[in-house]
């Protein structure tokens, strides 16, 4: 059980990290000049392309923000800068 849950909580940490790094990506593609990042850059860009404010976006759970980009993130992988060793 413990290994199940441990692989589990992995997966979602990654998924995290991954929705993190293309916030990244999303801040440089539209040219925000390192000002927005991260998740920042991802709340930041689902506020222009669905005109959801603020305080709806904070609301939304990691899991709800991957789902929304679904189309964006097709197809996108991480960068080679961003996988650890060992591909973790």
């Amino acid at each position: 059980m413990n290994e199940i849950r441990l692989r589990l909580r992995k997966a979602e940490a990654h998924l995290n990290y991954s929705l993190d790094v293309f916030g990244d990506s999303l801040g440089k593609k539209h040219g925000w000049k390192n000002t927005l990042d991260g998740l920042e850059a991802v709340r930041y860009y689902l506020m222009q392309k669905h005109h959801w404010t603020p305080s709806q976006l904070q609301a939304m759970s990691l899991e709800d923000l991957r789902f929304a980009l679904t189309e964006e993130m097709h197809g996108w992988r991480l960068p080679k800068d961003a996988i650890g060793p060992k591909g973790s």
